[in-house]
């Protein structure tokens, strides 16, 4: 058999490095479907023994080790952020200017944040999603993405709000890394092609969860969350609009009610 000539095989084995994707390329992101069982817990000793394919856990509190634990279990992991509110007691507040500052967002050592000035806050932000894709995390669940919506001490629009949780989402997509929205029921229109899926507070107490609608019509997960209602009071409409929806406690320990 005749062999190719070194010209030729040199040529070959160019093409195919040219054709191999780097290495530093992010992957396809993880896409939760409509249904999802899941565990939200942000306080307490964390209990991995919840028999659900989710876990949204706090990014700082948790290691990576935590994190490769649940993945050994085929749990995927959402790393909990906030992005919306400085607080007090994580290791990076000092590196907050306080031009950013605003009011107090109702949790004790909270304050919102200024989101028009994207000049301090991206690389702040991006930092954090760092940390989470550094510690394996699959997904992001950024806090306080609504603050045009409340008494922040800046004058916020809803263009601004929009801006910036897209922002938001395009540093975790730039990560490889699923992004949910939280809350911002008003803004879902506008937003539900930008995020991966939805994280929901009281939506059933407040009358509000067919807004989500478009998340579940995408095909994309909403992670919903009562706090006051029995579950006899919203876990029927949920599993009529497929939401993942559990009745939890304020402070997100390990006690949950799944629908």
């Amino acid at each position: 058999m005749r062999r190719p000539s070194l010209l030729v095989a040199l040529l070959v084995l160019l093409l195919a490095g040219c054709a191999r994707p780097p290495d530093d390329k992010p992957g396809p992101r993880w896409q939760p479907r409509p249904g999802t069982a899941w565990q939200w817990q942000l306080s307490g000793r964390l209990d991995t023994t919840v028999d659900v394919p989710v876990y949204d856990i706090d990014g700082f509190d948790h290691s990576e080790d935590t994190v490769t634990r649940l993945h050994r279990d085929d749990r995927k992991v959402i790393c909990y952020l906030s992005t919306g509110a400085w607080e007090e007691f994580r290791p990076d507040a000092g590196d907050f200017p306080e031009s950013v500052l605003g009011r107090g967002n109702g949790w004790k050592g909270e304050r919102w944040l200024d989101i028009r000035r994207t000049d301090v806050l991206e690389p702040l932000m991006a930092a954090r999603i760092d940390m989470c894709r550094d510690k394996g995390f699959d997904a992001v669940e950024p806090d306080n993405m609504d603050g045009y919506r409340n008494d922040t001490g800046f004058h916020v629009t809803a263009t601004d709000q929009l801006r910036y949780n897209r922002l938001i989402a395009r540093l975790a997509h730039d990560r490889g890394l699923a992004v949910g929205l939280k809350n911002d029921l008003d803004q879902i229109p506008e937003l539900v092609g930008d995020f991966d899926f939805a994280v929901n507070e009281q939506c059933a107490q407040y009358g509000e969860c067919t807004a989500l609608r478009p998340f579940t019509a995408a095909g994309k997960a909403v992670f919903h969350v009562e706090y006051e209602l029995p579950t006899a009071r919203f876990c029927a409409d949920s599993r009529r609009l497929m939401l993942s929806s559990l009745l939890k406690k304020y402070e997100l320990g390990v006690w949950r009610r799944a629908c």
